[in-house]
Formats: C-alpha cells, structure tokens, sequence
C-alpha cells in the first residue's frame, strides 16, 4: 500500500477537524474545570491512585468490561447487552486497527488526528494481496458489520423496545436527536465511502461485494468523493452535538472509573466527582423500569435519569422535587451500567434545601449513655442495637432476644428504654451536620459498652453504622448474618416446616449493605423457599422507605401493592423479611402473613 493523495490531505476533512478541535477543548476546559473542584485531598488520592498496581489492573478491567463490552447490561438481557457492545466495542476497534495500518503502511501521517479515521481514501492497494493486508482488510469490515448491527438493534429499539428486555426509554431532547441521527449515519456513509473505494484501496468480503455491485449501474469514481465528504460531516457533527447530548458519556465513562476506583465521593450535587457521574450517564433508561415509583405512569418523570438531565441543565426546581421524591432505595444505583451512584447525589442536592434548618441535639449530652447492665467482662457479650422502627415492631425483639436465649448468647440491650435515632433519616434528608450529633452520641455508647461485637435487627441502622460511625475493632452483624452462624456452629437448632416461604431482601440490607446469602440460607432449612418475580438486587422496594419526603401515602400504597404483586406469584404461604420497616409496610396490605425472618426461627428452634 502506499499514499495516493499528495501531501496527505484533502477538503473533505475539514467537517471531522471542526468537530474534533471543538470537543478536544471542550474536554481539556471541562476538566479543568472538574479538578478545581475536587477537594486537594481528593486530588492528590487520585494521582497516587495512577500509580498502584491493584488500582490500574481494576482501571483497565472495569474500563474494558464496562466501556467497552457492557457486561453488565449483557447480564439483563443478551440483545441488548450486544447493541451497546458491538457499537461501543466494535467502533473503538476500527479506531485502533486504523491507527495500526497508518503506522504499519503509512509511518510519516502518524499524529495526523483524521488520518486513520479516513486511511481507505489516502491509501493505493498494489500488487497481490499479502496475508497481513488481507488480515487488515477482513478486520476492518468485521468490525464495521458489528457496529452496523448494533445501530440496525438501537434502531429497532426506538419501536420495540420490548424485544431488547426495556419497557420504557428515555425521551431524547432536541440535542440527543441531532447526536442520534448523526451516529445512525456515520457508519452506514462509512460503508457507502469504504465500498466505492475498495477498488483501489482494497476491501473484504463486506466492502469488495458492494463495490462490485455498485460498479454494475453506477460510477465508482463520481461518488467517491462525495461519500466521504457525508461521513466527515456525520462525524463532525456529531462530535458538535455530543458535549450537549447523551453521548458525553463516551469521553467521560472512563474518567469516571479512575476517580471511583481512587476512592472519590459525592460532597456536591453539581461539582468535582458528582460532576463526572452526571456526564457519565448514558441515559440508557435501565433505571425507568427499575424505579418501583413507576409503576404508575404519573411518576415517570422523576425517574434518576431525569434528575441527571435536570442537574446538567441546572433546572433547580426539577432537580430539587425529583430529589425529594426519591425513595433512596437504591435499585437504580444498582442497575445502572456505569454505576452512576444517582442517590449520593439525590442526597447532595436535599443539603442544599434543608442546610439552613437550625437543629439543636445539646440535650443528647445529658442523657445516660452506657447501658446498665455493662460490666468489665462485656466484651464477651453481644451489643443488641434494636434501633427506632424494631421498638414499633416488638415481635422482632421479643423473638430475636428469644434466639440469644436459647443459643446461650450473653448480650447486652443497648437501647431497651429507648434510644437516640442512628442517624440515617437525617442523612437522606441531607442534614449531614445534624446526624454527625446523633451518630457522636451512639458511637459513644457503644464504645463504652465494651462489646465487640453488635448485632442490629433493623438493615437501615446497619448501614449507617457500617458508613457513618467510626467503630473499628467492634464487629457489626444484622441479625440474619448473627442466626446463619449460630446454625452454622450449631448452638441452635431448627426444624423443617411445611409451609412454603418468600424472602423479601429489604433495600438496605441487600443493595445497602451487600447481605443476600445468608437469609436465604436460614430460610431454605424452614420450609419451602419460592422465588419472587424479582429477587437480590431487583428486590421491589416496600414502599414505607424514609428516604422519600415528598411522595403520597397513596403512591407509597400502589408501591406496597406492587412489591407485594411479585413476592406473591408463585403462591407462598408466608413471607418473610428481615427489616421492620418493610415488616410493618406489608403487613398493613397483605393478605397473607408476614414475618420477620426471627419469629420463623425462634417458633422453629427445636
């Protein structure tokens, strides 16, 4: 092959060069922009982060697997696991493959940023094909055939969506269309271009047929040039629409995995590393149908990628209603494909609303904090933090205590009287400051308990101890992890029942705090355990989280109802949870029985 165009150059450029000039410096702003933001702390986390061996292997993992392949959504669903990967996947391969043939055939034009983008035009096939130029040509059209599958699948998905597992999309603004019509024509005008030009630059087995059948009633050479000059312009503008659409995503997904795998958290709505999450969201729409408010059409709006769209526009009263309405549940979070943690953000943007409320905790310094019955010998004991929803829930308590009893657990009651909140519903209302007050007081009492060991019964307290307090050397266990051990090592035993059981995995003790397994394993030796239409991190909020403040008792009832609809289609007799919030929501609606997880076990402990 050599270069049949004199200095390497042509008119037909220019469109991609405006393009790729615009979104280079929009980029290099943007990031600068982002890095003024991030705490100096952060940064320099960041910089010793490019330097660790175990962090860069994740880095590339994570930016292959998730950039790339999108494993996670081949996960939901094959077909559409595969549109995005054969797009994302199958065009960064033409990038690379058409950098290593100007390297390999053409070494003087390495640097020239349009050059490998457009090399089947400034290139002359001579001669025989050689192994490695047949090799070259066959890659080149296999990865464009995958990528012209992919658009063909993301085409037949504005229709059915169905078919590629999404009942609902993302409604595209005005600059997602212009970006979308753009993508959908670059790669079929790069067809056109390749295939009008492999009779002097080469082909394979896609692009040889075309030219041949377009050399039968039309003139090759005439509509060389003008295919190209189209497939400048497609890529020029949408690399103009892109910094304004839902394609940002492309440039800053990766830039996102190496701030997460370095440790970065969300402090702003609209800054630093939750800046880099907003732009980072691809608008797939995963998180529509994952919502549990949408199960009625009204609530489609506050939808977490909506809440994205609105913070890019900086549309406050949107922004601020849809934080307000979220149930912080989390499944959005967990099904999202680029791991956009929408609820930290959600949580950010509740500060700025409720940051001027005046809260006044001094009278929690007066109150007695060590329970009274700690002794020297206490830190052989267990630590039973009940918290706030299990004293309205007393069958947990009374059960679970029954368990300590009967597996000859020594334990101390930590808040038998009554307590102090552990923090959490403040959190989620974005009142950090005013939680830092309570979350002192209790980590007090349960340092001066002397136990090493706590065992809570509620999945909200859980997780904010496990996030929020600074408990180290004490050992913190929700109360189905405390009861799968004591059967494990035997200081408890259980009988088998005949009644068949559902578990309903709570959201914070599964999405929250990563607690699946061992639920399911006390469970299995009671009875019959029966699936639920979605189970572990598709588990179906309740619908009585604290996380919402602004959503209706009514639309929190339809939630309830539907939570229940899925945990109930294969006709159990019991269901079973592990939360007292989710215990007392479902009680209220269900027909059927529900139990927490340690009344089954206390009834059945033989």
């Amino acid at each position: 092959m050599r270069e049949r165009i004199a200095g390497g150059y042509d008119d037909f450029v220019i469109p991609f060069m405006i393009g790729m000039c615009f979104v280079l410096i929009y980029l290099a702003v943007a990031l600068i922009r982002l890095f003024a933001h991030i705490p100096p702390k952060d940064r320099i986390k960041f910089f010793k982060s490019l330097v660790n061996p175990a962090i860069m292997w994740k880095n590339v993992k994570d930016i292959l697997f998730d950039c790339l392949l999108h494993v996670k959504i081949f996960k939901r669903n094959l077909l559409l696991g595969y549109m995005h990967a054969s797009i994302a996947f199958g065009w960064f391969m033409l990038i690379l493959i058409g950098h290593i043939e100007v390297a390999l055939y053409v070494p003087q034009r390495n640097g020239v940023l349009y050059y490998p983008v457009f090399f089947r035009y400034f290139v002359k096939f001579e001669g025989e094909t050689t192994l490695k130029g047949s090799f070259f040509f066959f890659l080149m059209d296999f990865f464009l055939l995958m990528v012209l599958t992919g658009v063909g699948l993301a085409m037949y998905k504005r229709f059915r969506s169905r078919a590629l597992g999404m009942r609902r999309t993302t409604k595209p603004c005005f600059a997602d269309r212009v970006a979308l019509a753009c993508l959908w024509s670059i790669f079929p005008l790069r067809l056109l271009a390749e295939s009008f030009t492999a009779g002097i630059a080469g082909g394979s087995f896609l692009t040889k047929p075309m030219y041949w059948l377009f050399n039968n009633f039309l003139s090759n050479d005439m509509h060389i040039l003008p295919t190209w000059w189209a497939y400048s312009t497609a890529i020029g503008l949408f690399m103009l629409a892109l910094p304004f659409s839902r394609y940002m995503h492309i440039p800053t997904e990766a830039f996102l995995i190496l701030l997460r795998n370095a440790g970065l958290k969300v402090t702003k709505p609209r800054k630093g590393f939750a800046e880099a999450e907003i732009y980072s969201c691809s608008s797939c729409g995963i998180c529509i149908d994952a919502c549990p408010m949408n199960i009625q059409k009204k609530n489609l709006p506050f939808s977490s990628v909506y809440f994205i769209r609105f913070l890019r526009r900086n549309n406050i009263k949107k922004m601020n209603q849809i934080a307000q309405k979220c149930l912080m549940c989390g499944k959005c979070v967990a099904l999202c494909p680029v791991g956009v943690e929408s609820c930290g953000i959600k949580r950010a943007q509740r500060a700025t609303i409720y940051n001027n409320i005046k809260h006044d905790y001094t009278y929690l310094h007066q109150a007695h904090h060590t329970p009274d019955n700690t002794t020297q010998e206490s830190n052989n004991k267990i630590l039973y933090f009940a918290g706030c929803m299990t004293h309205l829930t007393p069958s947990i308590i009374k059960n679970l205590t029954g368990i300590f009893e009967s597996s000859g657990t020594e334990y101390i009651f930590a808040d038998k009287d009554g307590g102090v909140c552990c923090g959490r519903p403040l959190i989620l209302a974005g009142r950090e400051d005013a939680a830092k007050e309570v979350i002192a007081r209790n980590s007090q009492m349960i340092q001066e308990s002397g136990c090493r060991k706590v065992v809570l019964s509620c999945p909200i307290c859980l997780k904010v101890l496990k996030e929020e307090y600074n408990l180290k050397g004490i050992e913190l266990l929700h109360h189905t992890q405390f009861i799968n051990t004591l059967i494990e090592e035997g200081k408890i035993k259980v009988k088998r029942g005949a009644e068949s059981l559902v578990y309903h995995n709570p959201c914070e003790l599964g999405r929250g705090c990563g607690i699946y397994k061992e639920p399911l394993n006390v469970l299995q030796q009671l009875g019959e355990l029966k699936k639920a239409e979605k189970e572990g991190k598709e588990s179906i909020c309740c619908g009585g989280s604290l996380g919402s403040i602004t959503l209706s008792y009514e639309d929190r009832g339809k939630i309830t109802q539907g939570s229940l609809d899925a945990l109930t289609v294969n006709n159990p007799d019991k269901i079973v949870t592990a939360c007292p919030l989710c215990l007392k929501t479902f009680a209220d609606k269900s027909s059927r029985p529900v139990i927490d997880i340690a009344q089954i076990v206390n009834e059945n402990i033989c």
